[in-house]
């Protein structure tokens, strides 16, 4: 069922690429961000009471807390980044930039959380940054 969901990731973020480079025409990239944010959290929300999730808000241990802001912070920097650079270059280069996340992320799992690296992962580590370079020249 991961899997289905990580097409679906893929196929929703493609379209947000498209979305935003369309709706961010002389909007500011700022402004345009807070939009879709408040769209996001009005959505998430919906979401956890669609499933009752509600009551586990109590539950979120200190350390959960802290890392989940930590990555909300980084999220919206993330954000305002993309919007930002969608709103000034070519969708088609600036997706292929945002994709080498991939690779981060990769590379921090292997550092941080201890997972492994093998030599698939590198190949394709490779692999991602060649393709991500050639498209983007």
């Amino acid at each position: 069922m991961w899997a289905l969901f990580a097409v679906l990731s893929a196929v929703f973020a493609a379209l947000t690429s498209i979305l935003a480079k369309v709706g961010i025409e002389a909007v500011n990239s700022n402004l345009a961000t807070a939009v879709r944010t408040v769209v996001v959290v009005v959505m998430a929300w919906v979401m956890v009471f669609i499933t009752h999730a509600q009551s586990g808000i109590s539950q979120i241990s200190r350390k959960s807390w802290v890392f989940l802001i930590l990555s909300g912070l980084a999220t919206g920097a993330s954000w305002l980044c993309y919007y930002k650079a969608l709103q000034i270059g070519e969708a088609s280069k600036v997706v292929p930039i945002d994709k080498l996340s991939v690779v981060i992320t990769l590379i921090l799992a292997f550092v941080f959380l201890h997972e492994e690296f093998t030599w698939k992962s590198a190949v394709g580590c490779v692999l991602i940054a060649a393709g991500t370079l050639i498209m983007v020249i």
